[in-house]
């Protein structure tokens, strides 16, 4: 294992509390009108999976969303996420509240993000994940690149990871692992 990988578990054993993007992240980014306004969102059923082993896991996660709709509100009740700032652009004060609010330090914390209205939430958290869609200049202000695309299971992906190097990885390669936590779970 090279150094890059140990040094990026050592941080992820540390993390207790994570911070996701919505639009870029959780979807594709895509926003669908109608005359009404905002009329669809997709989300990948399997982010909605790893929310919740990270949840059930001890990891609380909040949604930290430039935008609010009511879609948006009905995805975030549905995963049972208790944490969320909506319409926030500013995310640096907002992740500092969200912090304080979970009792966690900066570098207990993980944000993952995929534009530049994101950068300021990279900078004051202790791991930031860019969606392997992000601009280039977004990548290069993460500490870690998934490979997975937004809205295509990369917050996911980076969920497995804290996981795994926190030793947790019964709860999603084992099915008794899985079937432990399974209780009240949505996705």
């Amino acid at each position: 294992m090279n150094s890059q990988v140990k040094n990026m578990n050592r941080k992820l054993e540390n993390i207790k509390f994570v911070i996701t993007d919505v639009d870029g992240v959780l979807t594709d980014g895509q926003l669908h009108y109608d005359a009404n306004g905002e009329a669809i969102k997709s989300f990948h059923v399997r982010d909605g999976l790893g929310v919740k082993m990270l949840m059930e896991s001890g990891i609380p996660v909040a949604v930290l969303s430039g935008r609010d709709s009511a879609i948006l509100r009905k995805r975030i009740a549905d995963l049972g996420i208790k944490l969320a700032f909506l319409g926030k652009l500013e995310k640096e004060s907002a992740c500092y509240e969200l912090m304080k609010e979970v009792g966690v330090t900066p570098e207990e914390t993980a944000y993952i993000g995929d534009d530049s209205v994101d950068l300021p939430a990279f900078n004051v958290c202790g791991v930031a994940f860019a969606v392997a869609d992000a601009p280039d200049y977004v990548k290069d202000c993460a500490d870690y690149v998934l490979d997975l695309r937004g809205g295509k299971g990369a917050f996911r992906e980076m969920s497995d990871m804290i996981l795994k190097a926190q030793g947790k990885t019964d709860v999603y390669s084992s099915a008794k692992g899985f079937l432990k936590i399974v209780t009240n779970m949505a996705q």
